[in-house]
């Protein structure tokens, strides 16, 4: 698969986020994520907007489902989306519902293995019919570890586990550095994140004009440049 970069803008204010998102395609990135904080702060709402300004653009909208799980994403498609994220901690049920709503309506399902056995939660969201697997060490977790003195949890600590426990394209999320993030394909895992507001916060990455639409640029040329990236372990 060819290494994809998606900018999650987990903005609060939509005006913000198409200002942003508009100024990410013109870079090179590929797919937008309506972000939850986003979504809490303006509905599907956020979703038709992007829709309207970007048709041709894949959208993930991250409701990150827990329940109502056809319902949801029966909606979050007819807003426009073309991506929808469950989490690995619902019923199977859910996962069930959520996965015939992508079918239904032509959407495609990425499954949030948020869990204590992270490598587990991606083998049940591929067993349970998910597209994509998002390896995600959450906000919290990460702030209240490092807050008892404790090492941060890093989604790279664990991503060539679950690269290699699935057969399906994994991306990760959770507190990567930019530099992180872009070498995630050579773990396997071809969906790049990039979270917005974007901070540049490498120094190969700042260009001599300061200006972030140019560094976002040089970004996406070296993800693209990775080239085919094995799925699931391949070689």
């Amino acid at each position: 698969m060819k290494p994809i970069v998606q900018i999650s803008l987990d903005l609060t204010n939509i005006e913000e986020a198409l200002e942003t998102a508009a100024m990410a395609m013109r870079a090179g990135v590929d797919w937008l994520e309506a972000g939850t904080p986003l979504i809490l702060a303006e509905g599907l709402n956020c979703v038709r907007e992007l829709r309207k300004q970007f048709p041709e653009t894949p959208i993930v909208a991250d409701l990150k489902t827990m329940d109502g799980g056809y319902l949801e994403a029966e909606m979050m498609a007819k807003a426009g989306a073309t991506h929808v994220v469950v989490m690995s901690r619902a019923h199977e049920e859910t996962i069930h519902c959520v996965v015939k709503a992508g079918k239904d309506h032509g959407v495609e399902v990425m499954g949030d293995n948020l869990a204590d056995d992270m490598v587990s939660a991606a083998k049940k969201l591929e067993d349970l019919g998910c597209d994509y697997v998002i390896h995600h060490v959450g906000y919290d977790e990460r702030r209240g570890i490092a807050a008892r003195g404790e090492r941060m949890p890093s989604p790279l600590d664990q991503l060539r586990d679950v690269v290699e426990a699935v057969k399906i394209p994994v991306q990760a999320v959770g507190g990567l550095s930019l530099e992180q993030a872009i070498r995630t394909p050579e773990y396997g895992a071809p969906l790049v994140v990039l979270g917005a507001p974007l901070t540049i916060d490498a120094d190969s990455f700042k260009t001599a004009s300061g200006n972030l639409e140019d560094s976002l640029r040089m970004i996406c040329e070296k993800v693209h440049a990775y080239g085919d990236v094995a799925i699931g372990g391949q070689k």
